[in-house]
């Protein structure tokens, strides 16, 4: 069976995929930031799926981290087989002139540069292995900019331009690189305020938010899939079609 790691797996999408990918049969391993607590209860509930579980904790936005995190789940679980780079920062929302440089590498580190380095560890492996499966999560923002800022919608769009040259790198290998973009999806990275909520689900397509699991249903589905690699799949009820 196929060992997995999903970073930012102890809350809202990073939870769920986790969770099918072990109704799938996969080892899960939950990396987290610092919601040890949460990690550890997703593990519980992949445990009670048959499945073996590991959580992690890293810090992303340090360069050493990606290496250290990936040995953590080979000294327990083995090989990883499955990389789902969940894990992600925003900020609220700026203007480009208020953007400053540090706000600009953290973001840049966690959300682009961590996913690179954690492919960079995983993939040759996969190679040799003849089986691999990266999936990197995006955003609608790195089609449309989005709300929150440059910093942000250009850390996401990175991600779609490293999946791409990564696939074309990996596809004679058994390996498929793939980038979902969700958008506003249910869960607490959303605005509490009913009447926010309210707004932002009348401004899509379908006239409601999306779920965890639709995101989740969607990842487990391009793991299962052999022959899907280098797409970007946006997962937003209509909001940006393309």
């Amino acid at each position: 069976m196929a060992t997995s790691l999903v970073t930012g797996g102890s809350r809202g999408i990073g939870r769920a995929i986790a969770l099918h990918l072990a109704r799938d049969g996969h080892d899960v391993a939950i990396g987290y930031a610092a919601s040890a607590d949460a990690a550890e209860a997703v593990a519980r509930e992949v445990r009670a799926l048959g499945r073996r579980a590991l959580t992690a904790g890293a810090d992303l936005a340090d360069p050493a981290a990606p290496d250290a995190l990936v040995d953590a789940v080979e000294g327990d679980l083995g090989p990883v087989d499955v990389l789902v780079a969940n894990a992600g920062v925003n900020t609220p929302g700026r203007r480009v002139e208020e953007i400053d440089l540090a706000e600009w590498d953290r973001l840049h580190a966690v959300n682009l540069r961590a996913p690179f380095l954690l492919a960079r560890r995983v993939l040759p492996g996969m190679a040799e292995r003849g089986f691999g499966r990266i999936v990197l999560l995006s955003s609608v923002a790195a089609y449309t900019g989005g709300i929150i800022g440059a910093h942000y919608a250009s850390s996401k769009a990175g991600l779609h331009g490293l999946a791409h040259s990564l696939a074309q790198q990996a596809a004679g290998s058994g390996v498929t690189v793939n980038v979902v973009a969700p958008a506003l999806i249910d869960s607490d990275m959303l605005p509490a305020d009913p009447d926010t909520r309210a707004r932002l689900a009348g401004s899509i397509p379908v006239g409601r938010l999306g779920t965890v699991d639709e995101v989740a249903d969607l990842v487990a589905a391009i793991v299962r899939n052999a022959y899907l690699t280098g797409q970007s799949i946006l997962v937003d009820g209509g909001l940006h079609p393309t």
